[in-house]
């Protein structure tokens, strides 16, 4: 398992958490991931390498910045 922490902004509630957390689950091969708009983290777990550019894309679509 691969693990990845990306700090982000602009998450201010936990709709916002679901919102990211949602986007990114699409993504093919992603296992877990837990948003936490308090500490502006996203947490995710993948089975194989994770490619972080397709993950910033999927963030910044839905409106928040990746730092």
């Amino acid at each position: 398992m691969k693990e990845l922490i990306i700090k982000v902004e602009g998450m201010v509630c936990n709709g916002c958490e679901n919102r990211v957390q949602n986007a990114i689950k699409q993504i093919e091969g992603i296992e877990n991931v837990v948003a936490n708009y308090k500490e502006g983290t996203v947490t995710i777990t993948a089975k194989q390498e994770i490619n972080k550019e397709i993950i910033k894309e999927k963030i910044e679509d839905i409106g928040f910045n990746v730092i």
